[in-house]
């Protein structure tokens, strides 16, 4: 995923709320049971540490600039 966003020159990405992957705050324990836990998904986390910023659907006000904008501009 970094080597692709990294080829692609991308700014911002896109990604689902508390996935273990993708989710960034809050995401599920892995347990299946619903629980949740502080922190990024392995994904979230290695795209940030490599400057991209990552936004999920419950970030309305930052989902709305991302569509205003595209995702290879920052928001």
């Amino acid at each position: 995923m970094l080597n692709l966003a990294k080829l692609m020159n991308i700014k911002t990405a896109l990604l689902k709320a508390r996935s273990p992957s993708c989710g960034k705050g809050n995401i599920y324990d892995g347990t299946f049971s619903g629980n949740l836990k502080v922190g990024n998904g392995v994904t979230a986390e290695l795209l940030e540490e490599n400057g991209i910023k990552v936004v999920s659907e419950d970030e309305r006000e930052l989902l709305r600039l991302f569509f205003e904008r595209g995702p290879n501009k920052s928001i």
